[in-house]
């Protein structure tokens, strides 16, 4: 089978042949239909990702197939079963293996595309604003970095949740991405006095920010009182210094969201999340937005995409 395989930390990952894997002990091996990308294989082709797989690895957190072969131990689900997977990594190929426990059925209504693309971003997405933030119909939520993958999901859950929903990017073409997500308001992250903006909007209840830097420290300082700020990424480079007496004066909280560690201290919370996602998919709910499908000799080109932040939504690679 042929998998994008990287090697060495630093290093350009590059297309390989390689045996056929044979799933183990409580695993599953999969026909990979679609995997999609994310900033994280970025971080783990440098070297910075919080979670170290050994090398050489293949690359790929999130997929969608059909259940080729079971491991030892495992009754299911049924080779030809249509699942969506996610781990560490394993995607960029033709074939995979995941344990059972990762590979959630899919429901009719649910396409390859969009099941490989919704695991992280809109896992996030719902996990942070539900579970985390108890998020409120009619409360003013901030996404920042909106037309990107986790930020776009961002918007799409705030509306459905009834949520008032202000969408920041830069650009106006970004900005109408987000906007036809379903963003009330938007707001492009260049503007000047980005914190008298955000007032004069009504303030935030609600900010989840995939970006940091200064667009933080003005939604920080645009919060209404028991305002929650969601700390999801720093895709800007910048990791936010939250002053702690503006916490205080303003009763505001500031909350971190890392959804991989759901899976290690309370996995059930996360599964029940996909599962409750998957059917907003199958009814309409929610549509995934994906900017770019490429075969995986394009792999590369993918992660570029993601790198010059030239891709809206999510990039899907078609094995």
């Amino acid at each position: 089978m042929r998998a994008f395989r990287l090697t060495e930390t630093g290093q350009d990952p590059a297309l390989t042949d390689l045996p056929l894997p044979e799933p183990g002990p409580g695993e599953i091996r999969l026909r990979i239909a679609a995997c999609a990308l994310n900033f994280a294989d970025l971080l783990m082709i440098q070297g910075r990702y919080q979670e170290r797989p050994p090398l050489p690895l293949t690359l790929g957190m999130e997929v969608a197939g059909t259940v080729d072969a079971l491991g030892p131990g495992v009754a299911g689900p049924a080779p030809g079963t249509r699942v969506a997977a996610f781990g560490s990594c394993g995607g960029l190929a033709e074939f995979g293996c995941w344990p059972a426990d990762r590979c959630l059925p899919l429901p009719d209504g649910a396409g390859f595309r969009e099941a490989a693309a919704f695991q992280i971003a809109y896992g996030t997405g719902h996990l942070a604003l539900e579970h985390r933030a108890r998020l409120q119909p009619g409360e003013r939520l901030l996404v920042t970095g909106a037309a990107g993958g986790v930020g776009l999901a961002a918007v799409e859950i705030g509306r459905r949740m009834g949520a008032r929903v202000i969408a920041s990017a830069r650009g106006a073409d970004r900005l109408e991405i987000a906007r036809q997500a379903g963003a009330h308001e938007t707001i492009d992250s260049d503007t000047p006095d980005l914190k008298a903006a955000l007032k004069a909007l009504g303030g935030v209840d609600v900010t989840y920010d995939t970006v940091g830097g200064a667009g933080f420290d003005a939604a920080l300082r645009a919060s209404r009182p028991e305002g929650r700020l969601l700390a999801i990424g720093f895709a800007g480079g910048d990791v936010p210094q939250v002053p702690a007496n503006l916490l205080l004066v303003k009763n505001l909280s500031v909350i971190g969201l890392y959804w991989g560690g759901y899976m290690t201290f309370a996995p059930q919370v996360l599964i029940r999340s996909l599962e409750t996602l998957l059917g907003w998919i199958a009814d309409g709910s929610l549509r995934p937005h994906i900017s770019h499908e490429l075969p995986l000799e394009r792999a590369a080109e993918g992660l570029e995409l993601l790198r010059s932040r030239q891709a809206t939504g999510k990039v899907v690679i078609l094995p």
